[in-house]
């Protein structure tokens, strides 16, 4: 049982595990568990996959301090609906991904004496991990840097799991080539980023200069959609979408991509050598900056604090890109070194070893 969710960055992993030990065992059963507040329903019942709903909330927020009340009361439940349904399924194994579900289930069946382990996307791990880590032998990482706030004995730092088709169509990718005209993907997680649709359009808008030389693709979120057709009406240069289903085809087409700095975002970044301009979204434990440190201690990408945010520098950035194509080609093939390689298959493996 996979326990865990909220964002795309926890749910597309942990269902890339699932398929991948399902795939060496076909008798294996996974089932997954998560909460109402998560996209995990919506995304679960398009998979056809198995879902349970538990009750928990998320503690680690500032202010609001009656929407902390109410979670306090959610968990305990939570802990309750863990237990039924760890007697009524009887796990071999337990994994916990981080969000809202994955706390109490995966405590539970630790004190119920199953095998369980935690998986950690970020740098810096999120409060959940952070807390179960005490209790729970061992934890599959994204990054090495996250071993320094974890309890676990035992850790496998193995890389990001891709969702299957980004796997398959980045082994099957060509190196970026020398190119005169050079393709920038701005993508802001699923629900797209009103900020970076704003420095982004502004900047396409302030250099028409470059629109002969540049190409874009800009998913810009539901919100934000109608806004960005206005602001682009007429500008050839610009692919405009609201939502990007066929990710591969436009990593495949990118040579650059200003994002976030979720950790699946960036590792999807580096198994097509794109070149990331990170800005991480602010946030108390600031796990997405700690993810963009690492990019550029490996000199493969660019990071900007949104709080101080320079235009001026952000366009710098993108033009020596543009015009050097030596530094572009290099950071490419040294983000490429931290793309992760099969590993979903790779932690299912060790998931089999240890129960079969």
């Amino acid at each position: 049982m996979i326990a865990g969710g909220g964002t795309g960055g926890h749910i597309y992993p942990a269902i890339a595990i699932g398929k991948a030990l399902t795939s060496l065992s076909p008798n294996c059963e996974v089932r997954y568990v998560g909460t109402k507040e998560g996209l995990e329903q919506k995304i679960m019942q398009r998979e056809n996959l198995p879902l349970h709903l538990i009750k928990s909330g998320k503690l680690n927020f500032s202010g609001n301090f009656a929407q902390k009340i109410k979670t306090g009361f959610k968990i305990p439940v939570g802990f309750m609906q863990s237990y039924f349904l760890i007697l009524k399924h009887k796990p071999d194994f337990v994994l916990g991904v981080g969000g809202y579900a994955s706390a109490p289930f995966v405590m539970m069946a630790s004190l119920l004496g199953k095998k369980t382990a935690l998986w950690e996307p970020n740098a810096h791990p999120g409060m959940a991990n952070r807390v179960l880590s005490k209790s729970v032998q061992k934890a599959y990482l994204v990054f090495n840097e996250a071993k320094k706030y974890l309890k676990s004995k035992d850790f496998k730092v193995i890389g990001m799991p891709l969702r299957l088709e980004i796997d398959e169509a980045a082994a099957a990718a060509l190196p970026k080539n020398k190119t005169d005209i050079i393709t920038v993907l701005c993508f802001g997680g699923s629900q797209g980023s009103m900020f970076l649709n704003e420095k982004l359009s502004n900047f396409i808008l302030a250099h028409a200069e470059l629109h002969s030389t540049m190409r874009f693709i800009h998913q810009t979120g539901t919100r934000d959609f109608e806004n960005m057709k206005t602001k682009y009406a007429g500008l050839a240069c610009v692919e405009l979408h609201e939502f990007i289903f066929d990710m591969p085809k436009c990593y495949r087409l990118a040579d650059v991509q200003f994002c976030r700095g979720g950790a699946s975002t960036i590792a999807e970044a580096a198994a097509f050598g794109v070149v990331p301009i990170i800005v991480p979204l602010p946030a108390a434990d600031d796990h997405q900056l700690r993810n963009a440190e690492v990019v550029v201690a490996a000199l493969a990408g660019y990071v900007f604090d949104q709080n101080k945010f320079n235009d001026q520098e952000f366009a710098a950035t993108l033009l020596k890109l543009k015009t050097d194509e030596t530094l572009r080609l290099k950071m490419s093939e040294n983000v490429k070194k931290l793309a992760p390689h099969q590993a979903a298959l790779e932690i299912a493996k060790d998931i089999l070893n240890q129960i079969i």
